[in-house]
């Protein structure tokens, strides 16, 4: 078995390798992923057709009913057309699609791996507690740190993503409380060319779709950030987060009031100068989403009044025990990014040892939640959050629909629904004249356990 890998770039767009599997001569297709990104000069290579078309593939749009026998027409990394009679023109390279199913690229809505950084280490000459407290509170109050700054580029970790199927992930910012903002970013920059060389920055631009795509906060009983400074509780962490937000819109109230101008001799004004609650403004203003992170139920609903209280946007990410608390995400209309990185039972536990009821419950319900979910009428995507095999975030999404979830809901939560949380829809997510060609094809029924992607079952 051997690949053979095509690369084209487009007008404000970069396509990324398409794969083909031959196994043997036999030219078996097990997955065909088209990412691209923006912002690149025209370039086109000469070894690589400017149009390609699938033909006579079974289409899942996420957009409509599924063609049973329809063509897709890719120019310059665009959608230019897709239906059931669509001409094919003369130029195109043309795929046939038979017995081939296209999907939109799939998209994975909270990557721990993408940005990931080491945690800081408390330096050894704070001597007194109001340096300690100083040092603290900039590792959890970090709201201005992008994580498409720190986006690794050309990282074999996010090549091995196309691989499943998955084109673009959300890198969530490193950290704990007030982490920073998001950004959804595709899993693989595109090859150098001679005006960008080796430079990071310059080739971390050409995969970011968007930033910020929201603030991200947490609420740890403690920490990771070390010390003895507050806050070292979760009654302190719920505070201290209360209280930043409350600053915020201080700061904001305060420059309004000051009509533009420069406040001076209004109290409160040296908050004008903290970067922290600048960066913070966005999500005070309602214009960027707040993404709290919450498994247990009761951490839900007090995610979702801490974000009623200072009229927030808010986004429930993890939402392990979601289905309990369905309604109320119902009721205040809360988006939900559902983490497919099920619980297992803790390996360093004995084999005849016995587990506590409530995570044995929580085990076997993970499954379950999407479909209550749905039915629940909860806008809701998927994210990864840690799984160690990006094959599992499908196959996880898979056990999701064998649990009660349609398959089209699963499928909208990996592509459209995905795009709409994230504020890319007109981009991305759907296989539609106009929009991005994020597209995967596969030998298949994307969760049958049987179909191949990059030549390997899924187990």
């Amino acid at each position: 078995m051997f690949f053979v890998g095509l690369r084209f770039f487009v007008k404000g767009r970069v396509g990324l390798t398409i794969v083909w599997i031959q196994d043997h001569g036999t030219m078996k297709r097990s997955l065909i992923a088209f990412a691209v990104a923006l912002s690149l000069p025209f370039v086109l290579r000469a070894d690589a057709p400017n149009v390609y078309a699938i033909r006579g593939a079974h289409v899942v749009t996420a957009a409509g009913a599924p063609l049973e026998s329809g063509t897709i027409v890719i120019r310059r990394g665009v959608i230019e057309a897709v239906g059931a009679n669509v001409a094919v023109p003369a130029e195109a390279d043309v795929i046939d699609g038979s017995g081939l199913t296209v999907y939109p690229g799939l998209i994975d809505l909270g990557n721990t791996r993408a940005a990931d950084q080491p945690a800081p280490q408390m330096p050894q000459d704070l001597n007194t507690t109001a340096e300690v407290e100083r040092w603290k509170r900039a590792q959890i109050l970090k709201p201005q740190a992008r994580a498409a700054d720190a986006v690794k580029v050309d990282d074999a970790e996010l090549s091995r993503l196309a691989a499943a199927g998955i084109t673009s992930v959300l890198a969530l910012p490193a950290g704990d409380v007030i982490a920073g903002q998001s950004a959804l970013v595709n899993v693989a920059a595109p090859p150098e060319q001679p005006q960008i060389g080796n430079i990071v920055d310059a080739r971390r631009g050409l995969i970011v779709v968007k930033t910020p795509v929201a603030f991200h906060v947490s609420f740890p009983e403690r920490p990771r950030a070390g010390g003895n400074a507050y806050p070292q509780s979760l009654m302190g962490v719920i505070a201290f987060v209360r209280q930043t937000f409350l600053d915020a819109q201080h700061r904001r109230d305060v420059v309004r009031a000051s009509q533009g101008s420069r406040p001076r001799a209004v109290a409160g004004s040296d908050a004008i100068d903290d970067p922290a609650l600048e960066a913070l403004q966005p999500a005070v203003d309602g214009k960027v989403p707040v993404a709290f992170e919450a498994n247990e139920a009761r951490e839900i609903l007090r995610a979702l009044t801490v974000a009623s209280e200072l009229q927030l946007q808010p986004i429930v990410t993890g939402a392990r025990e979601a289905a309990s608390v369905a309604g109320d995400l119902k009721k205040q209309n809360v988006r939900v990014v559902y983490s497919l990185n099920y619980p297992q039972r803790p390996r360093m536990l004995a084999p005849d040892a016995d587990e506590p009821l409530h995570a044995l419950r929580i085990r076997a319900e993970a499954p379950k939640v999407p479909g209550v979910l749905a039915r629940a009428g909860v806008p809701f995507a998927f994210a990864s959050a840690g799984l160690n095999e990006p094959k599992d975030f499908v196959g996880n999404a898979g056990k999701a629909v064998k649990a009660g979830l349609s398959e089209d809901a699963a499928i909208r939560a990996l592509t459209i629904d995905a795009a709409r949380i994230a504020g890319v829809a007109d981009q991305l997510g759907s296989l539609e004249k106009g929009k991005i060609a994020n597209v995967i094809v596969t030998d298949g029924n994307l969760f049958d356990e049987k179909t191949t992607v990059n030549g390997r079952g899924r187990p």
